[in-house]
């Protein structure tokens, strides 16, 4: 990477209003042949809205675009991949049905071609393939893959296109430690040959390690530029939310109670690979387990037991000692409290106001002792009250309480859900009912930017030390040992022993996640802390 040579990418000026939103203000970058450039920000600071005008999903309102010198034409996405931008999405899109080749070709052959030149397309996807380090079987069913081949296979669909200019989204988000290593070092090797590459990433740490050069965005605007080398994670978060940030203190569990839920040689019925076999578990009282994995191991079917949506076949669960139904209403009563993986399809009903978001999962009990619901009528006023209590207590901004909660960016609505299953309501005296017991915590930061993570994790900490036993599921690594008194991993349906996160190294969590039986204890734990500081 020299900055002396033209750059290969020019953007001057652009911007872009939804109505009276502005989600892109007058932003000029340029990226240079063989530069690695981290596109920062909060969740709606404009980065997706930049990199859809740069695919042309969507046309500026003002701005140009020129790519390798040339004026990139508005709102063409053929002309995009034309002239070499290709995307690396965080989901990937293929097809888990046909092989890698048949997933490579996909889109790449005129319609009206009589007949497809596999015997062509297999020779340069294998030079591809051999040129960038990314090995991978072209007659391989896309479904039979791990998660870092099928990211392979993405990266691949835009090399073979003829991609210069790289767009990663997340691209770490779903990956073991091994499987990250792995992409860096493809990342080296691109950047070697000249390829230039966007990295959109929350993972502070990994910014600094794998770019050249950091940009930005705070509320539309291009707020910072600087090089990778010589700035801390510190200052980008600190640029990315405008004031600094504190982690969340990491404190070990001081007052582990009594088992709240336990899990014995549970299994459930197989729904493709989301299933569980034979899971043992005990959750305490004060205490956060959590359970690091790939997503799609079982993780879907552990929080679905646990929060009453599907029933074990195997097995028995208890919660404080009696059988646990499976009845999400009962269990809500009971006093435990869910944060979904998905909370958008699962987690609010997004064409609902936020007040009625916030109650929605209450409205069942005796009807004379109801806070919000009397006579089959919905008490407003108090609904409504109690929804402004859980927006001023977790910070949820973006409207008041009649406000549509789809309108809601990803952390205010992450903050809803949380303060929906954290914040009690008051019974009909008006005292604050029972605290949740059980915590479910699927995925609770996913998507999130550095400001809404620290805050969702101090709340789940704060939840331990009053006397909840909190279960946080997810696939950041960094999450899991920030969090976790003891630590667990799954792997095709099956949990390993619930250890001490003390007990655990990065490489024996990262085997774990991949179905190795690793050792433990290979690194202090003041390292484990200390990587997961700062980080997204």
């Amino acid at each position: 990477m020299t900055q002396s040579t033209p750059p290969v990418l020019r953007l001057t000026n652009i911007t872009k209003r939804f109505g009276k939103l502005v989600a892109n203000d007058s932003i000029s970058l340029t990226l240079a042949r063989g530069e690695v450039l981290a596109l920062l920000g909060e969740n709606g600071a404009g980065k997706s809205t930049l990199m859809s005008i740069l695919f042309g999903h969507y046309v500026a309102d003002e701005g140009s675009i020129e790519v390798f010198g040339q004026p990139l034409p508005p709102g063409q996405p053929r002309a995009a991949l034309a002239a070499g931008i290709g995307m690396v999405h965080q989901h990937f899109t293929l097809a888990d049905n046909l092989t890698v080749l048949d997933n490579v070709l996909l889109g790449s052959e005129p319609l009206w071609q009589p007949f497809s030149r596999r015997s062509s397309a297999r020779a340069k996807l294998l030079a591809v393939s051999q040129q960038f380090g990314l090995p991978v079987s072209p007659d391989a069913k896309v479904g039979s893959l791990s998660v870092g081949e099928r990211q392979r296979v993405e990266i691949l669909k835009a090399l073979y296109r003829g991609a210069r200019i790289l767009i990663l989204d997340e691209p770490t988000a779903v990956l073991t430690p091994q499987e990250s290593e792995a992409l860096f070092d493809t990342l080296a090797q691109m950047v070697a040959q000249g390829l230039s590459i966007i990295f959109i990433s929350h993972k502070l740490g990994e910014v600094l390690r794998v770019s050249h050069r950091v940009a930005v965005l705070r509320q539309g605007k291009l707020v910072a530029e600087a090089p990778a080398q010589g700035t801390t994670q510190g200052q980008l978060a600190q640029w990315m939310v405008g004031h600094a940030i504190e982690a969340a203190e990491r404190r070990p569990a001081k007052n582990v109670g009594e088992p709240i839920c336990t899990l014995s040689h549970v299994s459930t019925a197989p729904t493709g690979r989301d299933r569980l076999n034979d899971v043992s578990l005990t959750l305490r009282a004060g205490e956060i387990v959590a359970i690091a994995g790939v997503s799609g191991n079982g993780q879907v079917a552990l929080a679905d037991v646990l929060c009453g949506v599907r029933a074990a076949s195997a097995g028995q669960v208890t919660l404080r000692g009696a059988p646990l139904q499976a009845q999400p209403a009962w269990l809500v009563g009971q006093g435990v409290a869910r944060i979904p993986e998905d909370r958008h399809a699962v987690g609010v009903v997004g064409d609902l106001p936020v007040w009625e978001n916030a109650v929605a999962e209450r409205l069942r009990g005796p009807w004379f002792a109801h806070p919000w619901f009397r006579a089959f009528w919905v008490k407003r006023r108090a609904a409504r009250q109690h929804a402004q209590r859980v927006a001023d207590t977790f910070d949820v901004r973006g409207g008041g309480p009649d406000t549509p909660a789809r309108s809601l960016s990803g952390g205010n609505m992450q903050k809803l859900i949380l303060g929906r299953a954290l914040m009690p309501p008051t019974d009909g005296s008006g005292n604050p009912a029972q605290a949740p017991q059980l915590i479910v915590a699927h995925q609770p930061t996913w998507g999130l930017d550095i400001g809404a993570v620290m805050f969702v994790q101090q709340q789940l900490i704060a939840a331990r030390d009053a006397g909840a036993a909190v279960l946080v599921i997810s696939d950041d690594l960094d999450e899991v040992l920030a969090l976790g008194d003891r630590v667990a991993v799954m792997h095709d349906g099956h949990l390993s022993e619930a250890r001490r996160a003390e007990d655990w190294s990065r490489e024996a969590i990262g085997l774990a996640m991949a179905g190795a039986t690793p050792t433990v204890r290979a690194e202090p734990v003041e390292a484990l802390r200390g990587a997961s500081t700062g980080s997204a």
